[in-house]
């Protein structure tokens, strides 16, 4: 329309279109400006030889309309959103609509070095914001809108620069899991699975590093997606232990996390071990922390005691973390041996260190005994101080039986069901300490119900005590 208004100009007024001519690329001052200076130039004199020629012109180019019939240019056209396949533009509605009313608005586009303007729409739109969707990346375009009515088109606002489609850019960013926040500690054998996820457009790219060097690809797996970065160590060693970094770029941002690793193990035990003085019914020791503490710090040591007659253990101190101490209580006539474990998060170590010589507990100095003293003698032959106590069991619980026998010297236990021996069978336990006998049916049935009993044998004679048990059936319905 612009150009129909520019070629009745030079009938006018010459000098005028030669101004206007220089302006035919902004698109949107001279359809006005023309229009209007036309209009102007009827009032001149009328002696004007071409003028009667002007019906010379093709029969298919038509005078413009008045500037008041057609709308002026939309306002503040606005590019709103890009992305990687659509442009959203916004307007507003032009200062004058014209006489004849506003019909709607024609957006146009033009590729960056193509000539022809292509409309989004085949009719207008009364809508102050459209969407231009379907398109390809790289492209670069040029927008343009116009106001349109029943007598045409107005003059078209355009955008100052053109819109390049290109898929947008969102910074890298690494979402690392609390737990991940501290140092993550595995055992050696065991599995590491971390998932770390992560954003950014287009398509991140992940590197890891394990103190600052590039992965062992022989023990450490990675797998990398969209959104999200796996490392993987089948069975950890020590040497997996440090700081492993992730890195993510996207198109020169990147983003970075750092996650420590510690792989631990049990400990070695003390190095050595050594019995310092004994006095009283105290003995100290005094030991050397272990070459290998399992690739993580000692929670501290479990020192025990066991005597010589007995040979059983029993815990003294537990994460005790000095290496020196003294062990108090102890019986006088016995003798001691000593270990000590380390201990980390692990557990114990697999072994201690023990003592090579004994603590004797040694009896205070007396005087001597007066003549005609008779040491008495404690020997006895077994009785029962506590005897079986019949019991009643339900079936799939293990249940234990009791008594307490006195004799010395100490008696040999045998255990009878019906008047036969058990000794032997998986399904029982006995067990006799300090004169205490218990025997545990692990998991009866009514099958084992019947005469328990304990005989007591030493070289002085015997002693049995028996018990009826039942072991009722589960009731049925």
């Amino acid at each position: 329309m612009m150009e129909k208004t520019t070629s009745e100009d030079p009938a006018c007024n010459p000098e005028e279109t030669a101004s206007e001519s220089a302006k035919v690329p902004t698109a949107e001052p001279p359809g006005e400006v023309a229009v209007s200076e036309s209009t102007g130039e009827e009032q001149v004199p009328k002696p004007q030889a071409p003028a009667p020629q002007a019906p010379a012109a093709p029969a298919t180019t038509k005078p413009a309309p008045p500037s008041e019939d057609v709308p002026s240019a939309p306002l503040l056209l606005t590019l709103e959103d890009v992305s990687n396949s659509s442009v959203t533009v916004s307007w507003e509605p032009p200062e004058r609509l014209g006489r004849l009313g506003l019909q709607g608005y024609v957006l146009e586009l033009c590729r960056e070095g193509a000539s022809e303007w292509v409309p989004v729409s085949a009719r207008p739109m009364m809508v102050t914001q459209q969407t231009v969707r379907n398109l390809a990346l790289g492209d670069k375009l040029l927008l343009r809108v116009s106001a349109v009515s029943s007598a045409g088109a107005g003059p078209p606002a355009m955008l100052d620069q053109p819109v390049h489609i290109r898929e947008n850019i969102e910074a890298p960013k690494i979402r690392v899991p609390r737990h991940l926040r501290q140092t993550y500690i595995r055992q050696v054998g065991e599995t590491v699975n971390l998932q770390i996820p992560f954003q950014g457009k287009p398509k991140p790219q992940a590197t890891w590093t394990h103190n600052g060097h590039a992965l062992d690809s022989q023990r450490v797996s990675v797998r990398t997606g969209d959104q999200d970065s796996i490392l993987f160590i089948r069975s950890a060693q020590r040497s997996d232990s440090g700081r492993y970094e992730l890195t993510v770029h996207v198109e020169g941002l990147e983003a970075k996390a750092a996650i420590d690793i510690l792989v631990i193990e049990k400990p070695g035990p003390p190095s050595s071990i050594r019995l310092l003085d004994v006095w009283g019914c105290n003995a100290a020791l005094q030991w050397t922390p272990p070459q290998d503490t399992g690739n993580t710090e000692l929670l501290g040591y479990t020192v025990q005691k066991a005597d010589k007659k007995t040979g059983q253990w029993f815990t003294v101190l537990e994460r005790y973390h000095p290496t020196t101490c003294t062990i108090s209580d102890l019986i006088i006539g016995n003798s001691y041996s000593f270990r000590v474990f380390s201990e980390n998060l692990c557990g114990l170590s697999a072994s201690a260190t023990i003592t090579k010589e004994l603590a004797h507990i040694q009896k205070a100095d007396i005087a001597a005994k007066p003549k005609g003293f008779i040491e008495r003698d404690f020997s006895e032959a077994p009785s029962f101080t506590q005897p079986l106590a019949d019991h009643t069991s339900t079936p799939g619980y293990s249940t234990q039986l009791f008594c307490s026998v006195r004799a010395s010297p100490k008696p040999k236990i045998i255990w009878m069901k019906n008047k036969m021996e058990i000794q032997g069978n998986p399904k029982y336990r006995a067990l006799s300490e300090q004169g205490v006998c218990t025997l545990e049916i692990r998991k009866p049935s009514p099958f084992d119900s019947g005469v328990y009993t304990c005989k007591a044998i030493n070289v002085l004679g015997e002693a049995s005590v028996d018990c009826r048990l039942e072991v009722k059936a589960s009731a049925t319905h």
